[in-house]
């Protein structure tokens, strides 16, 4: 696809502790979170004037599911809004309990693991054309979407058998499968689920649930960027590339996964063995022969220029990336923070630093202590990301529904929306059906809001 959709889903770990103690479950906790979407006059599933999606998911965990994007840079300006969205939030929650009187502190963590070892997602969305079901995900895009987690991954401290690790991806624990309809059952690299948001006569999405959850913006932007240069090389049928299907999926995100020097072997299906920095090599050297005889648009060149700075520094050192990758920013904090206090890896103190990187409240969390002393490298404008908070996608069908919406509320009148339908909840309700995520300017779109 020469322009394509994409959008990125957060699910975020919430808490409420006191000198420590966890004050509320977080049933409890999500109740104080959403009372305000409710008191909008919506469940606690309801798509906001920016076209993103903001809702409870399964486990107690609040979820924020950016606009359709069809630019790079607009995805991680919208992703980093969904934070700002949240801590307002976050915020509201914590005026509630002290008008009840109850004592504690809210924190949401952009992160996969709690304190119990459960893990929560961050999933991307491409959208692809239904042709594409020919394509084997299997021979390319899965051992690409294992390896890279060498330049995506966020890191975390790893219990294991042998004693704690630094691991370089947090959710590698958690996968199973490689394709797969389920979600929560079997988690799969890629779900299957055929559900396009779109005219499914003409295009699929491509559900991806195996990447973590990233606080920088450089790591979002080259994670999404680096998949559709992939992407693009697979649907174009002239292309060949070689087959680097693995042998035991499961067993390969984990062992690239414990491996921080990124040259630990895995088999693959025909007996051979790569690292995860072979598997990126490999496919890395085929997108830049493919910019230079068929091109990429400018932003997937930007994200080529990324991978390639990525990929060349971890073959001479990965602990170079320390201001573009997550598990590189974190490894050095939580390595300096150990040697400073002269702690083991598994004490409560380090283990602490290890969740604080996540906390996005802007003026507690760790990561962004460390941006506001310029030590790690930023994409967005803090204008870009202020106004996708407010704003949707100019020019994705995003817009329909951020416009619509927000005419709605102007004029208080009940309505309902989700990815594909607009409604007008009169004595006599108004449907428009949107079907096209590219379509941005819509007359019947514009009469619905013409009669608000």
């Amino acid at each position: 696809m020469d322009r394509r959709i994409f959008g990125i889903e957060t699910e975020y770990g919430a808490t409420c502790t006191l000198r420590g103690q966890r004050r509320l479950s977080p049933d409890e906790i999500s109740r104080y979170l959403f009372r305000n979407v409710v008191a909008w006059g919506r469940s606690s599933n309801v798509f906001m004037e920016n076209g993103s999606r903001l809702y409870l998911d399964v486990g107690s965990h609040p979820e924020y599911a950016t606009a359709e994007c069809d630019s790079i840079y607009e995805l991680v300006a919208q992703d980093k809004a969904g934070e700002l969205i949240m801590q307002e939030l976050q915020s509201g929650a914590e005026d509630r309990l002290r008008e009840e009187g109850i004592r504690g502190t809210v924190y949401l963590f952009k992160n996969n693991l709690d304190f119990a070892g459960n893990s929560y997602g961050c999933h991307e969305n491409y959208l692809t054309h239904r042709s594409s079901d020919l394509v084997d995900y299997n021979a390319q895009f899965i051992p690409f979407l294992i390896s890279r987690q060498i330049f995506c991954g966020a890191g975390h401290i790893l219990q294991t058998a042998r004693g704690p690790i630094f691991s370089i991806a947090q959710r590698a624990e958690h996968i199973w499968d490689g394709v797969s309809s389920a979600t929560t059952r079997s988690r799969p690299i890629i779900n299957s689920r055929d559900e396009p948001h779109a005219d499914s006569d003409i295009y699929r999405r491509l559900h991806v649930i195996v990447g973590d959850s990233n606080m920088s913006e450089y790591t979002t932007f080259v994670k999404i960027g680096s998949a559709m240069c992939v992407l693009r090389m697979l649907e174009d049928r002239d292309m060949q590339l070689r087959d680097l299907s693995l042998d035991n999926p499961a067993r390969a995100i984990r062992d690239i996964s414990h491996d921080i020097s990124c040259r630990k072997k895995v088999k693959l299906a025909n007996g051979k063995e790569w690292s995860a920095l072979e598997i990126q090599q490999e496919l890395l050297q085929k997108a830049i022969s493919y910019s230079e005889n068929r091109g990429f648009n400018n932003e997937e060149q930007r994200a080529l220029e990324m991978w390639k700075h990525c990929i060349t520094t971890i073959a001479d050192d990965p602990l170079k990336l320390h201001r573009e990758v997550d598990w590189v920013i974190k490894y050095h904090l939580i390595e300096n923070f150990r040697t400073r206090h002269q702690l083991a890896l598994d004490d409560a103190k380090t283990q602490m630093v290890d969740i604080q990187y996540h906390d996005i409240k802007r003026t507690r969390g760790i990561f962004y202590n460390l941006q506001q002393q310029g030590l790690v490298e930023s994409i967005c404008s803090h204008g870009d990301i202020e106004k996708a908070k407010a704003h949707p996608p100019q020019t994705t069908r995003a817009k329909l529904r951020g416009d619509f919406i927000r005419q709605a509320k102007l004029s208080k009148r009940d309505f309902t929306v989700d990815w594909v339908h607009l409604k007008l909840n009169d004595e006599t309700p108004k449907t428009v059906v949107c079907k096209d995520p590219f379509q941005s300017v819509d007359d019947r779109v514009q009469r619905l809001i013409d009669a608000l």
